[in-house]
């Protein structure tokens, strides 16, 4: 019976992979994008009239209402999913450092996000190498009552095969220990500042916390070999209650509608630039896909819903309202995938946070290697935090996305800085998103079944510990086992 049942389960599944030939769609969609997108386009637009996009903003709020119209124009439902979020924005700021409180000079920083709204600080500067925990451990009051100063990510020289965490995991570990202030040094040549939040919780932290210039920051740690230095950290900032909205387009299923396949992206960003590249290329990728569906009248199983997130930058407000309201009223579990596109660009393959996947998105991406052999069809199956996804994949929803891609025109160095301006963008590297990525989410929302589903509690602890994600989660109070 045992031997039946395997050989019964084993045609069924070929018979499933089987009815999974979306070629033509595949080829209308291919053409389609090919010659009509408009996601390079839009964005060059939005960056040009808008500016930044930052959560709370009125520039925030203009992205959002642009987001609407332009799919709305493409003829697709979409409405509002309002949220009340804790928004943060900068004011003032001035670093100091130098030998002793009269021989400060002031030194190029920008304030990491959430900072205190108020902070006028002066210590000491205790170098903690890479801001890890074990940094800590071999002298815990070494920090104590001083600024941290504290390298973005691992250090030339440390142990071969060094993790390392979030800036605002290492804030935490700072504040854990006692520190006053935080000073990260980039890890980017030329001087770039970068912004980003500090905190874990998306909350204010107690420390002011800045950024500074690589060359600046590994001067100040040459001179802490010779001799003391110490440093004065002033800044105002504003923090309080706001609305915001997240932007959705539905393409309602026909046999199963209450399923639904998320494609979703960050449309906000931070102050400094225009978030050409984080997270526009994502988010107006996922517009023009959305545009795509519609105008090709492309019908679906499973109901697809294109989300433009806000509040990503201050730590995933957008997609956590979207997870808590879906689980409020009894949805969440009619999530059925969740694909993430945050600063992708020019994929070559699926990502995913299931191996179970692999059969599928490689079959699939056979098919889409006869339109393109510059599709690599890479398969990764894995787990990290800090973006859209995370909200679900701790619920247990099955996460995924681009894999393979490379940012444009050296664009990661200027990642969260004033160097994220639209002419690092490239237009066929939009084109490839859009196409791929509508290809793979056609395919979700049609398969006959989904060989994944949402994980229980112990699948869920057990996945994130695989995938060392422990440690963060502890820091950030996000561990519920």
């Amino acid at each position: 019976m045992r031997t039946f049942l395997f050989l019964f389960l084993c045609v069924l599944g070929f018979s499933v992979s089987a009815q999974d030939d979306f070629s033509a769609v595949f080829a209308k969609i291919n053409t389609d994008v090919q010659e009509n997108s408009k996601a390079y386009a839009t964005l060059k637009d939005a960056t040009t009239t808008i500016g930044h996009r930052l959560t709370g903003s009125p520039n925030g709020a203009r992205a959002e209402e642009y987001a609407y119209k332009l799919l709305k124009s493409y003829g697709l439902d979409v409405r509002y999913q309002p949220f009340k979020v804790e928004s943060w924005s900068r004011l003032t700021n001035e670093t100091k450092i130098g030998d002793t409180n009269d021989q400060l000079l002031k030194v190029a920083t920008v304030t990491l996000a959430h900072s205190p709204v108020k902070a006028n600080v002066f210590g000491e500067l205790a170098d903690m190498g890479n801001g890890m925990e074990a940094d800590y451990v071999q002298d815990p009051d070494k920090v104590k009552g001083k600024i941290a100063l504290v390298y973005l990510g691992v250090l030339p020289g440390s142990p071969e095969g060094m993790g390392s965490l979030h800036r605002s995991e290492k804030t935490a570990i700072a504040t854990k220990y006692g520190a006053i202030g935080i000073i990260i040094i980039n890890v980017v040549k030329g001087g770039v500042l970068l912004t980003g939040t500090a905190s874990v919780t998306g909350k204010l932290i107690p420390i002011p916390a800045v950024c500074i210039g690589l060359e600046d920051g590994m001067a100040v740690k040459e001179k802490l070999k010779i001799k003391k230095q110490f440093a004065s950290l002033n800044m105002t900032n504003f923090s309080g209650m706001i609305k915001a909205r997240n932007v959705i387009a539905t393409v309602k299923g026909i046999s199963l509608p209450e399923d639904k396949i998320i494609v979703g992206g960050h449309l906000d960003s931070w102050d400094l630039a225009t978030g050409a590249i984080d997270n526009g290329i994502g988010s107006f990728s996922i517009i023009d896909m959305a545009k795509t569906f519609s105008k090709l009248h492309l019908t679906t199983k499973r109901t697809v819903e294109f989300v433009l997130f806000m509040g990503e930058e201050e730590g995933l407000l957008g997609s956590k309202a979207y997870v808590d309201v879906a689980k409020a009223t009894g949805k969440l579990g009619l999530v059925k995938f969740m694909l993430n596109y945050d600063m992708t660009n020019n994929p070559t393959g699926f990502s995913t946070t299931r191996v179970e996947m692999k059969d599928f998105f490689t079959a699939w991406g056979s098919q889409i290697v006869k339109l393109d052999s510059g599709f690599k069809n890479i398969f990764s199956a894995g787990a990290g935090l800090h973006s859209d996804h995370q909200p679900f994949m701790l619920q247990g929803i099955p996460t995924g996305g681009g894999a393979g891609g490379q940012l444009p025109n050296n664009s990661g160095p200027y990642y969260h800085s004033n160097g994220d301006v639209f002419k690092l963008v490239d237009e066929q590297g939009m084109k490839n998103t859009v196409r791929y990525s509508a290809m793979l989410t056609y395919a979700l929302a049609n398969t006959a079944t989904l060989p994944v589903a949402q994980q229980g509690e112990d699948a869920i602890k057990l996945f994130l510990q695989e995938n060392k994600l422990e440690e963060p989660l502890r820091i950030a109070g996000e561990w519920r086992w």
